[in-house]
């Protein structure tokens, strides 16, 4: 997985808090440990926020924890909450004037779609707790 992908990011920092499900840990902290900016991890855990996986408190003493049990999360969660997509949005047919380019595009959509859905059936049965534990 690219290092510097949101989904990367957003299941690095979730594995940690796993671990210390109750602590709060700054964007600072966050960003530091993975070596990033603190706004790109405001904005990937605002989404997660907003997906009701992680809670953010504000003020001196606030930070980003998570909303449910370790457990209770699951890698499909995440990947749903960021609008992560395997493989890139599909081209428009009526944009599409080359009828070999159009027979490829639509042979291959399905066979894409089936691999997206094998993908969040299995990120389905992993949970965050899952991914924490050392092997």
């Amino acid at each position: 997985m690219k290092r510097n992908s949101r989904l990367s990011l957003a299941l690095h920092t979730l594995g940690h808090m796993a671990s210390e499900p109750e602590s709060v840990r700054t964007s600072a902290d966050i960003a530091k440990h993975s070596g990033t900016n603190p706004v790109v991890v405001r904005r990937v855990l605002g989404m997660l926020r907003e997906a009701h996986l992680l809670e953010s408190e504000k003020g001196h003493s606030g930070g980003w924890r998570l909303a449910k049990s370790p457990d209770a999360i699951t890698l499909a969660d995440v990947y749903v909450a960021l609008g992560e997509h395997l493989f890139s949005e599909e081209v428009k047919p009526e944009k599409i004037k080359c009828s070999v380019e159009y027979d490829f595009i639509d042979r291959v959509s399905s066979v894409l779609e089936e691999a997206e859905t094998f993908l969040l059936e299995r990120f389905s049965s992993t949970s965050i707790a899952d991914i924490s534990q050392p092997e």
